[in-house]
Formats: C-alpha cells, sequence, structure tokens
C-alpha cells in the first residue's frame, strides 16, 4: 500500500503543473470590472483595468439617451426599480462608451462591471447566482449582442435571459449594446403576408414574433444613429481639444482643418464619434510631432 501511495504522489507531482491553476477570489473593495472566463470545465471572473479616459461629458450629441441611461443607473444604484437595458444603432456612436462612463462615474459608490461574451451568456444564472447578496451594484455587459440568420442559439439564449433576468436579484442588471435593433437580421420577406405554397410558413407573424421576443427581454431601448456633418464636427472639436491639453498645444479649428476632418471620415464611410476621436489623435499627434522637428 505504501508503494502504491508514493507511486500515486509522484505521478500527481508530474500532473500538477499541467492541471489550471485555480482563480483567485475577487475582492469587488478593490477591482471595478472583470471579464466571466471558461476555461475548460471551469468558469471565474478575471479583473480588467478599465481607464477612465471616457466622461459622460465626452459623448457629445447623444444626450437623450445619456441621460436616459444615468437616470435607470441612478434608480438601480439607490435601490429603486429599474430596467435591463438595450443600446442599439449605428456603430461607432457612442453605445460601449456611455456603459463604460458610467462605471467611470460611479465606481468608487459602488458600480461594478463584468463583461460577458455573448458565447458565455449561457452561464448568466452562474453568475446572477454568484452575485446575490453582494453590497455592491452591478452590470453585467454584453458589448455587440447579434445573431447571424440561421443561428438558433438564440432561442436558448432567449430562454435563459428570461428566466435570468426575472429572477435576478436587485444588484444585478443587463445592459447589452447591438448594431441591430432585435438582436436578429431581419428580413424584407418578414413583412410579407403569407402566400401559400410548398414550404411556406403556415403562421408567418408567429415566426416573426419569435424573431424579437428576445429584444423584448430589456425594458428599456436606446437608440444611436449616425452622426450628420455638424454633429461629427462638433465631436472632433471636442477631442482635439481633450488630446492637444496635456501637452498645451496651441490650436484653432479652421476651415481647413474641418475638411480634412470630413475627408477622413468619407474614407472610412463612417461619420461617427469614433471617427472623430481617431482624427483627432492623427492630427494633434501630426501637430506636436512638426513642433519637434
Amino acid at each position: 500500500m505504501n508503494e502504491f501511495l508514493q507511486r500515486a504522489n509522484q505521478v500527481l507531482q508530474h500532473i500538477e503543473p499541467l492541471l489550471p491553476k485555480m482563480a483567485e477570489p475577487i475582492d469587488w473593495n478593490t477591482v471595478y470590472a472583470a471579464s466571466w472566463q471558461r476555461k475548460g470545465n471551469s468558469s471565474f471572473f478575471r479583473p480588467i483595468a478599465l481607464g477612465a479616459d471616457i466622461r459622460l461629458a465626452d459623448l457629445l450629441g447623444v444626450d437623450l439617451q445619456r441621460e436616459q441611461l444615468l437616470r435607470n443607473t441612478q434608480q438601480f444604484m439607490r435601490g429603486f426599480p429599474a430596467n435591463h437595458a438595450l443600446l442599439w444603432g449605428s456603430r461607432g456612436t457612442g453605445k460601449s462608451s456611455i456603459v463604460r462612463a458610467l462605471l467611470a462615474e460611479y465606481a468608487e459608490q459602488g458600480l461594478r462591471l463584468i463583461e460577458v461574451e455573448r458565447n458565455e451568456l449561457a452561464d448568466l444564472p452562474l453568475i446572477v447566482e454568484s452575485l446575490a447578496g453582494l453590497p455592491q451594484h452591478f452590470i453585467v455587459f454584453c458589448d455587440d449582442l447579434s445573431f447571424e440568420a440561421g443561428e438558433g442559439d438564440y432561442r436558448i439564449l432567449k430562454s435563459v435571459l428570461d428566466g435570468s433576468l426575472e429572477r435576478a436579484p436587485d444588484n444585478v442588471l443587463l445592459y447589452a449594446t447591438s448594431n441591430r435593433r432585435h438582436l436578429l437580421p431581419e428580413q424584407h420577406s418578414d413583412n410579407q403576408h403569407w402566400q401559400q405554397g410548398d414550404g411556406g410558413e403556415l403562421h408567418p407573424s408567429e415566426a416573426v414574433e419569435d424573431k424579437i421576443a428576445l429584444s423584448d427581454r430589456f425594458g428599456l431601448w436606446l437608440s444611436f444613429y449616425p452622426f450628420n456633418q455638424e454633429h461629427y464636427l462638433d465631436v472632433v472639436q471636442h477631442w482635439i481639444g481633450e488630446y492637444a491639453r496635456p501637452s498645451k498645444l496651441d490650436w484653432q479649428f479652421t476651415e481647413e482643418t474641418a475638411k480634412q476632418a470630413i475627408s477622413w471620415a468619407t474614407a472610412r464611410g463612417n461619420r461617427n464619434g469614433r471617427c472623430a476621436a481617431q482624427f483627432a489623435k492623427q492630427w494633434v499627434g501630426l501637430r506636436l510631432l512638426e513642433q519637434t522637428v
């Protein structure tokens, strides 16, 4: 028996370095943001660093959306009834930035952010259960939540969300962003009256309802639209000022600068906040570089 135990111990010593290490427990008093990770049969929170480089005041032209989400989050933080939120619309218009800016605004008051990939939302019951009873308030955040045509796992997610959100504790909310209002591609045929034929949908209205039922799990819908040119140039000026301030760069927003910004957006096919910030970064960096030559 002793010989067997010695051999078993030797085997364990060889295997132990190959086994995944147990994740350290999260101290939510010091960790403000984490991502939900799944490795093999284990799942755990991994701390992540989210900088406070985006503030709510930086998000121009989306005042209504910002104020609605801010009020909903304030209700949540004070223990009042609040809704799960779906932020949908054009890319680069500030959907994700608003959620991260909320963390910077309320982290010291106990707000925490947990990022969850779409494929891991099936773990939502486990996530919610692990957060129940904690003194902090948690936003479970799923960025770019959408499904392609033919994917059937949205039905699984729908049932998971339905059960998990209905029974979610008072300290957990789900915020999600998507480029699609109903999270699924909508086809022209969805709006056509049913026509009798081989393989036709017998109850087309029910099929359409099934598609949009997933987004109905969110009580608050916020819509984000493409920027017009005036809005875009206002955001460009804002970010030039932000990037120029640390180096005390003296600058003016001229007609030539506006033309460059418009050309920048045209070349990328995007006139949005992300594009405006990228142009401002390039413009300020180039001016600073010219000063050193």
